[in-house]
């Protein structure tokens, strides 16, 4: 599918063949607001920065959208109640919060989605110990995530019961697999269901670690949907290939894109999520980012600078990208005193143990690379912890390796804001396995995210490599990033929904 140009966009209505437009729900775990109580009583309102948040505030101009999220704190629900639980416009988004209780939440969140799913679907599992399917696993699944979801689906169903308008129905991502099954039984097949998933979709063996019922709950419902979106062909295909493994009278047909269950076509569609280039580059030039920019300088003196930005999950390989850089030192000695690695590291779900372990064992590794080489001027390794997106920017900007080396990872937005801010010519170290090295990986130096050897050959070839070169990949990784737009990605899918609306073959045989 071409990418528009920016005003072509901007300049896309919705509607189907009868001229009524849609109306679009979104579905998603964490809404597009937070709420927090002051002290007069009042709840004060913060909008998110991500890139769905940004799509949907863009789509918001023009078209009525819905938005479906779980409160989250004590303020959220006190929004609710202020607002008698009816949908409410918030800065041009209807806004409705899903109100589970916090036994349900937690085992809805804590123990399926996270641990249970996100790592399946990241292969991070010690397969030999790790995970077991306990009783209270299972409880979790009947009474959390079975429960949580059936919620979600029964409030969107309230909400959009009475318009006569086209309904649109996004869910977004592990959390909210069974949204799908649910709605279909709650609204039939008056609506179109397109659940998105943002992290990568892991083939046939992966899913064996989930009990049959609970692994073809999760098919089964994904295929009562339309259309499913993923974030890369390669996702896509994975989840045919399960739904033919695991689902009974499911069929593809020989397609690689389509699965045939229940009289009903099921396309399965990658849409690469992108940046808002426009967003990333105006906070680059606010005030807050010179000032940052300045203080990393500093720092950093002449010396070269190898950067990674995570959030702190097992799937970012962080630890194997220390190990990396402790074997370019050890190996090149001659950028010893010369290159520093700055770790920026974001908080990630610190409530699940294995998470607070990971941190730890950053933090060691980390210790023991500078104990060993640093000197009374030069440390090699800094690490710092904390979610600062100006931070994150300024010293985007100045790096001269950004290193991205993913075990999985659905996209990895972070690839792209860097080639799209660098300033000095940077080189992209990136990993086989991140879903942007299918739009990126022609001129980034790959690696596979197990190869230490392989990731301090690549850093030692980014660091010696001929300036001419360097320029020459860093400014076609940016027009390439340049040439995509987060809108893009949200406004492709509403276009494929409303085609499927405006078509008469919605059912197929499939005898």
């Amino acid at each position: 599918m071409a990418t528009p140009s920016d005003d072509t966009i901007d300049d896309r209505t919705f509607a189907v063949e009868d001229g009524k437009k849609p109306l679009i729900v979104i579905a998603s775990n964490r809404g597009p607001f937070s709420f927090k109580m002051k002290k007069d009583g009042t709840l004060s309102i913060t909008r998110g920065s991500g890139g769905l948040v940004t799509a949907l505030g863009a789509l918001a101009e023009r078209h009525e959208v819905l938005w479906v999220a779980a409160a989250l704190s004590k303020a959220d629900r006190a929004w609710v109640e202020m607002n008698e639980d009816h949908p409410q416009n918030v800065e041009g988004v209807l806004l409705r919060l899903v109100c589970p209780s916090n036994g349900r939440y937690d085992k809805y969140y804590n123990v399926i989605a996270n641990p249970l799913l996100w790592f399946i679907q990241h292969q991070l599992w010690d397969i030999p110990r790790t995970p077991s399917i306990t009783r209270e696993t299972w409880q979790a699944w009947r009474s959390g995530y079975l429960a949580v979801n059936k919620l979600f689906a029964e409030v969107i169903a309230n909400s959009v019961k009475d318009t006569d308008r086209p309904v649109i129905i996004f869910p977004q991502d592990y959390h909210l697999y069974m949204v799908p099954q649910y709605l279909r039984e709650l609204l039939g097949d008056d609506v179109q269901i397109q659940p998105f998933i943002h992290i990568p979709w892991p083939g046939p063996d992966a899913w064996r670690i989930l009990p049959e019922e609970m692994r073809t709950s999760i098919l089964t419902s994904l295929l009562a949907s339309d259309r499913v979106g993923f974030q890369t062909k390669k996702d896509a295909f994975n989840f045919v290939q399960c739904c033919r493994f695991y689902v009974p009278d499911a069929h593809s047909r020989g397609s690689r894109d389509t699965v045939f269950f229940n009289d009903r076509k099921i396309s399965v569609t990658a849409y690469p999520i992108s940046i808002d280039v426009e967003q990333v580059t105006a906070l680059s030039d606010e005030p807050q980012t010179p000032l940052l920019k300045s203080q990393l300088l500093n720092a950093i003196g002449d010396q070269k600078l190898i950067l990674r930005v995570d959030r702190i999950e097992p799937s970012k390989n962080i630890l194997r990208g220390l190990e990396a850089f402790r074997a370019l030192l050890d190996t090149y000695p001659q950028h010893r005193g010369k290159v520093q690695m700055l770790a920026l590291l974001v908080p990630s779900r610190m409530e699940v143990d294995e998470y607070q372990d990971y941190l730890q064992q950053i933090m060691a590794q980390g210790g023991m690379i500078n104990a060993e080489y640093s000197d009374e001027y030069w440390e090699p390794v800094r690490i710092q912890v904390g979610e600062n997106y100006y931070r994150a920017l300024a010293a985007m900007q100045l790096y001269d390796v950004l290193l991205v080396n993913p075990i999985a990872d659905g996209m990895n937005l972070v690839a792209k804001e860097g080639v799209l801010v660098n300033q000095r010519d940077g080189v992209l170290v990136l990993s086989e396995q991140a879903g942007v090295f299918y739009e990126l990986g022609d001129q980034a130096l790959v690696v596979s995210p197990f190869d230490i050897y392989g990731t301090a050959e690549a850093m030692h070839k980014a660091l010696t490599m001929p300036a001419a070169e360097r320029q020459r990949r860093a400014e076609a990784l940016r027009k390439q990033v340049q040439g995509a737009n987060v809108k893009t990605w949200f406004y492709d899918q509403v276009e494929d929904a409303i085609a499927v609306f405006n078509s008469q073959d919605k059912k197929v045989s499939t005898s």
